[in-house]
């Protein structure tokens, strides 16, 4: 199997970029989330905690129903940038973006939401009484404490997002070198009877999704863990 073929590398990269304009979409969003929800007090608080979790759990063809409700040319969404802007989302890298997005949310959510819990709220109240406005406190306080956690929570979201199938291929289709991700490559091969292209796709996904994972669980480690 040629590594440098079309098969494989048209694939790999549009993965690569859906995986990483996904995990920034699902960054800033899931940050501001997060910080929301663990630093504000209010009604409904753990119910917000579980819609915004609810992508980790719902089945991926379930998500990808809903996005095409949302962003399909008749949805409430798609069906205004249709109308006002010319935008179509649906069977585009957009789209595949958007959904791979949504998958990968909750992840980067759970851990920086974990990650702003876990830091000291002295720490940002004594910031606060030395006159610091609170964007100083979260960039200068709070963002360099909880870095890590956030950190292993983009790095795994970017490896779901780099799998992600079943709501990419609702709302985005397999149209080779369009919307033709990894995931969606292997699926096509084994139903065309191409084992060869198939073994070596997985196995590319395999190696970056283990690095990924070693990765994150050594940020995720206890700092004063010496083992």
């Amino acid at each position: 199997m040629n590594p440098f073929s079309e098969d494989v590398l048209i694939p790999l990269f549009l993965s690569l970029k859906v995986a990483g304009w996904a995990t920034v979409v699902a960054g800033f969003s899931g940050l501001s989330a997060a910080y929301l929800v663990a630093k504000v007090r209010f009604p409904g608080r753990e119910l917000a905690d579980a819609v915004l979790t609810l992508p980790m759990v719902m089945p991926p063809t379930v998500l990808g129903y809903y996005l095409l409700v949302l962003i399909g040319r008749r949805g409430v969404i798609g069906g205004w940038l249709d109308r006002e802007l010319g935008i179509s989302l649906v069977f585009t890298w957009q789209g595949a973006v958007v959904a791979a997005a949504v998958v990968s949310f909750p992840l980067i959510y759970k851990a920086a939401r974990a990650a702003f819990e876990g830091v000291e709220s002295q720490y940002e109240q004594a910031a606060r009484v030395l006159g610091k406005s609170e964007w100083n406190v979260f960039f200068r306080v709070t963002l360099p404490l909880a870095w890590r956690g956030i950190l292993a929570g983009m790095m795994l979201a970017f490896a779901r997002a780099l799998g992600e199938f079943g709501a990419t291929l609702m709302v985005a289709g397999s149209l080779p070198g369009r919307t033709q991700t990894l995931s969606i490559a292997v699926y096509e091969a084994v139903q065309a009877g191409n084992d060869q292209v198939a073994n070596f796709l997985v196995i590319v996904t395999s190696v970056v999704c283990v690095f990924i994972l070693v990765a994150s669980g050594y940020l995720l480690k206890p700092r004063y863990a010496t083992a």
